[in-house]
């Protein structure tokens, strides 16, 4: 088993059941998640030894989140409370032309008000093969930022494998600092890269296109940039619908570039959290398999979590393995 550490903050999401908008519904369901989180539970769920930092709420609200966690493997040991809420956030999830919508509650929470000295990273990332981050812990707070900071440090001192996610969310700064300089900073003590064009354009102010060429020529500018990085990875998406998409994946390792086929979704279930199963996917494939199977491991488990509700990507290796292989038809297993 390898023994995996992610860092963030634990959401409550609350939404109105089915397609259906708050103002005609009065019995709402939640789920815990959040960006990080998420990650957490899909690797935990592919048999990985998997510790989640966090702050929640000191009240049940905030033992029921540890509690989800712990139901799926996920060790909360490194889980902390404190007086403040837990965050939340409010989706109505759309359906064809209508978009789904969320609504942040996350000011002021237990996580974002965190003590940055809370962590004793030393000692958390002791005996650890993996440290994963998303750009949404430092955008939350000064104090997540600094705490963040701290355990890329001491990864990089430990020669701990450290992927970026960087997740840009302009709406999430708020405390004054500069996201460009912030994610930069942070992505020099990273090692493996998450995102394309789209997301090397925000952090560099470059115009790559979003196509084949503009993946490569954006993957060669960032890795001489940030010439720690190792290897680019990168999920596209098409979408007919909101309920109607198409993914694939394609990676650049400094020399070569490789892409999977195309899997189409045609009848999403769950839309939220299928980054984050791609996230997961790929950190176990990079942890068990070689680039090319890391990769199609990865469009794979994003694909498959479209199919399952909640934040979480709760399926099996194997499943995905079928899935990756061509088992596309969703015929009864017996």
């Amino acid at each position: 088993m390898k023994k995996i550490i992610t860092f963030g903050e634990i959401l409550m999401r609350i939404s109105p059941i089915g397609n259906k908008k708050m103002i005609q519904s009065n019995t709402l369901e939640y789920y815990f998640g959040g960006t990080e989180v998420n990650v957490a539970i899909s690797l935990a769920q592919l048999g990985n030894d998997v510790k989640h930092v966090s702050v929640v709420s000191e009240d049940f609200i905030g033992h029921t989140a540890k509690s989800f966690l712990n139901q799926y493997g996920v060790d909360t040991s490194l889980v902390t409370n404190s007086g403040y809420p837990l965050g939340l956030y409010f989706l109505e999830t759309g359906a064809v032309m209508r978009p789904s919508t969320i609504s942040y509650n996350r000011s002021n929470s237990s996580f974002s008000m965190m003590d940055p000295n809370l962590i004793n990273w030393n000692a958390a990332l002791d005996v650890c093969d993996w440290f994963h981050w998303t750009g949404i812990t430092p955008a939350l707070s000064k104090q997540a930022y600094q705490s963040l900071k701290v355990a890329l440090q001491t990864a990089k001192n430990k020669n701990i494998m450290v992927s970026a996610d960087p997740t840009y969310r302009k709406d999430l700064w708020k405390y004054g600092a500069k996201p460009q300089e912030v994610l930069n900073e942070l992505i020099e003590l990273s090692d493996i890269f998450i995102g394309g064009p789209n997301e090397i354009n925000e952090l560099l102010n470059t115009n790559f296109k979003n196509n084949t060429t503009g993946f490569i020529e954006g993957s060669k500018h960032l890795l001489h940039t940030f010439p720690n990085l190792k290897k680019i990875f990168d999920k596209t998406r098409i979408s007919t619908n909101a309920n109607w998409h198409k993914i694939k994946s394609r990676m650049w390792d400094g020399a070569n570039f490789f892409e999977t086929e195309q899997l189409e979704i045609t009848h999403i279930i769950d839309r939220i959290g299928t980054g984050d199963a791609y996230a997961a996917g790929l950190i176990h494939g990079l942890l068990h398999f070689n680039d090319k199977k890391a990769l199609k491991f990865a469009n794979a488990a994003c694909a498959l979590k479209h199919t399952i509700e909640g934040d979480a990507n709760l399926v099996l290796e194997k499943e995905i393995e079928l899935v990756m292989n061509g088992s596309l038809t969703g015929r009864i297993n017996r």
